[in-house]
């Protein structure tokens, strides 16, 4: 095999960025198309020792970093890659999103931009800076880009601007590119020779929560039903899937791509909560017909989406179910042989926290293509590269 294009992993997590890189070149939705080999993942880093256990179990070849980035120099994460400065062909990596989520805005410190985790931003700067790839892809919730974070996003862009690489930023929507999913995620890519990266045009089309223009030249965005076509049904339920406690009767009775409205008294349920006096995800039900939400990484008791049918208890009860691992992996178009060991919990908070897949795809494809590595023939490519 031609020498494969190296790539420095960051804040790796579950792998959904470096399963991106590693199928880049595959088609679109070929969940059986891992792609040519064209880059190749030669270190991943994170802090999250069940994270990284399940990188090794999908990237057994991937030497590995285990540590708080802070304290982890460029030159030991260059030296487990077997790389010098310079020579690493991309950087990327979605620092933590929790500073800048909506979750957990009733904290004043995240109001107020003071998560002091906020700073991992600077850290992939300093890696950038210090190991010199051609180019890099950053990626993070939309929240990054709102105005209460105005001056770390600002300092971000500053930072790698700085550096040369002139930075471009987009918020994609990924059921835009073929996911079963309107989750809204911020990128911004950068190359080394100031170049401006071109993002990649959308392949799919439908209405979301911000848009009713759908574009009839575009492919129809994939459906939770299209999404689990093909998924065994007669599985057992377990308890922990099973939503129930205070509110499960009320989500029982929530109709497919309904929430906790249905139970105000502007719809058709109980007269039991005020009107918008919840989250959006509260109670919410799957709509079949529509992608998923967003799949939420900590999620409460009664937050969905859950699955629009429902199951039986051993009671006989009707009730809510949340959504099994393999459902979870199909929403974020991930290959169904993918592994995460731990609980349902643990399996959702990895998916959840995770790139994409396919969108994953999309922009290192374009990226890719644009340095000029798409369609260079392989001896070439080797040559290039060394």
């Amino acid at each position: 095999m031609a020498e494969q294009l190296p790539v420095v992993s960051l804040f790796s997590g579950a792998g959904g960025l470096d399963l991106a890189v590693e199928r880049s070149d595959a088609e679109p939705l070929a969940k059986d198309d891992p792609g040519t080999g064209l880059l190749r993942v030669a270190v991943a880093t994170d802090y999250n020792e069940p994270a990284l256990r399940t990188l090794t179990a999908n990237f057994g070849a991937t030497p590995t970093l285990t540590g708080d980035i802070r304290n982890v120099p460029t030159d030991q994460i260059l030296e487990t890659a077997g790389l010098r400065p310079g020579e690493p062909v991309l950087v990327v990596g979605g620092p933590p999103c929790t500073p800048f989520s909506k979750s957990g805005f009733w904290l004043e410190q995240k109001r107020e931009s003071r998560d002091p985790n906020a700073s991992l931003l600077d850290e992939y700067v300093r890696v950038v800076r210090e190991s010199r790839p051609e180019a890099f892809v950053l990626e993070n919730v939309q929240g990054l880009t709102y105005k209460t974070h105005r001056a770390q996003f600002a300092r971000l862009l500053s930072g790698l601007g700085e550096l040369g690489y002139n930075p471009q930023w987009k918020v994609l929507l990924a059921a835009d590119y073929g996911v079963p999913q309107l989750r809204r995620r911020v990128f911004v890519v950068g190359r080394r020779d100031g170049e401006k990266f071109e993002f990649p045009e959308p392949t799919h089309s439908g209405w979301s929560e911000h848009s009713r223009t759908v574009d009839p030249s575009k492919l129809p965005h994939v459906t939770a039903a299209r999404a689990f076509q093909g998924l065994p049904r007669l599985v057992p339920v377990t308890h922990d899937e099973i939503v129930d406690g205070s509110y499960g009767q009320l989500a029982a009775e929530v109709p497919p791509g309904q929430n906790y409205l249905w139970h105000t008294n502007r719809y058709g349920g109980r007269d039991f909560f005020e009107w918008r006096s919840r989250y959006w995800t509260f109670l919410l039900r799957l709509d079949p017909n529509r992608p998923s939400s967003t799949l939420q990484a900590q999620p409460g008791p009664w937050v969905g989406p859950f699955h629009w049918e429902n199951v039986q208890t051993a009671s006989g009860l009707e009730r809510a179910r949340r959504l099994r691992v393999n459902e979870m992996l199909r929403l974020m178009s991930f290959p169904d042989n993918f592994q995460i060991n731990g609980t349902r919990a643990d399996v959702q908070r990895q998916l959840g926290n995770a790139v994409p897949l396919e969108l994953g795809k999309a922009v290192v494809r374009a990226l890719t293509s644009q340095l000029g590595y798409l369609g260079v023939p392989q001896a070439a490519r080797a040559v290039a590269f060394g």
